[in-house]
């Protein structure tokens, strides 16, 4: 039939129009700020950066790799690694980011930096809320600015974090177990009776 086509693409047009008015799930206008859409839990905005514990200085995971900033396509990301090392959260003495800084007026949240982590050290936030009128100083952002903790993480990809919590307390039950069993095996050996040197003498 002549013209099926545009008749059948009209009917979903007056459907989807006429439910917009009675669906719920089609009431498409919501009323903000009074009113907020729930967001999803695949939502994101900008990268932050996660840290375990108290303190953020100290639990940081970022151990100032780098690889971030040199596969960021827009080159928004800013780092200078330390020179020295600090304690984490668990005790490890690692390098940290003395800088680790973020434009976020250049970044096209592309999560590239939380794919090629090595450390599940950088993740997306879902703030979106960032207006100011000092594009330049306001929107350029430190590390400070970026800690945020665990629980953050975990409140806002509620399912992604918790198999990163799953993977991450494997690995550091493993190392445990590596180290407890090194320590026992040099232990042992210590403790292990020395041969008795035969003298010269003794030999002819």
């Amino acid at each position: 039939m002549l013209g099926e086509g545009v008749i059948k693409g009209m009917a979903v047009t007056a459907r989807n129009f006429l439910g917009s008015y009675v669906s719920k799930d089609r009431l498409t206008t919501v009323q903000y700020p009074e009113e907020r859409q729930t967001l999803s839990e695949a939502t994101r905005q900008f990268p932050f950066l996660v840290y375990d514990g108290d303190e953020w200085q100290k639990g940081l995971r970022c151990v100032a790799c780098q690889i971030c900033e040199k596969e960021c396509p827009p080159k928004c990301i800013f780092i200078q690694k330390s020179k020295d090392k600090k304690p984490d959260y668990v005790g490890k003495p690692q390098y940290y980011p003395a800088t680790f800084d973020i434009d976020l007026s250049v970044c096209m949240s592309c999560q590239i930096c939380v794919e090629v982590c090595p450390f599940e050290a950088i993740k997306m936030d879902t703030e979106f809320e960032l207006s100011t009128g000092d594009r330049f100083g306001e929107l350029l952002v430190n590390r400070r600015q970026l800690a945020k903790p665990n629980s953050h993480y975990r409140k806002i990809h509620p399912t992604e974090a918790a198999e990163v919590d799953a993977r991450l307390a494997a690995e550091k039950a493993k190392a445990e177990a590596k180290a407890k069993a090194d320590a026992e095996a040099k232990a042992k050996a210590a403790a292990a009776p020395k041969p008795t040197a035969v003298p010269a003498a003794a030999t002819k």
